[in-house]
């Protein structure tokens, strides 16, 4: 088997991609045994090839899932947690613009109210 091109891959549907999936992990079984049976070195050095095609497979279907899921997810207020921005912790954490706006906002509020409370304006009398 030639090496497959990952661009060749991104045509292909699901069907044929768990298809070829299936028949890449056969056929590494069949050099598996023909390791153990000590089979010529062609086929030995071919397993790495083959692993390597199975995980290039493996990849396209979770990124066709992933894109998929993007897709369904677009428009949605809340999102999965796998398709949210990874970031740091602490950044994921930190309020965001519009929270700290507005917390602001009634922080400073209440603040002078106390303080009106507390030294009420001088009321003038003429």
């Amino acid at each position: 088997m030639a090496k497959i091109k990952v661009h060749e891959l991104r045509e292909k549907n699901k069907v044929d991609l768990l298809a070829q999936l299936k028949d890449l992990k056969a056929e590494l079984a069949l050099l598996r045994v023909a390791k153990v049976t000590g089979g010529a070195p062609n086929k030995l050095s071919k397993i790495k090839l083959v692993r390597l095609s199975i995980a290039q497979v493996l990849t396209v279907i979770s990124q066709k899932q992933k894109s998929a899921l993007r897709e369904a997810y677009k428009n949605k207020k809340y999102l999965p947690l796998d398709l949210r921005p990874k970031k740091t912790r602490a950044i994921r954490r930190r309020l965001t613009k519009h929270q700290l706006d507005n917390h602001l906002g009634i922080v400073e509020d209440r603040k002078t109210e106390k303080e009106r409370d507390v030294f009420p304006p001088e009321k003038v009398c003429h």
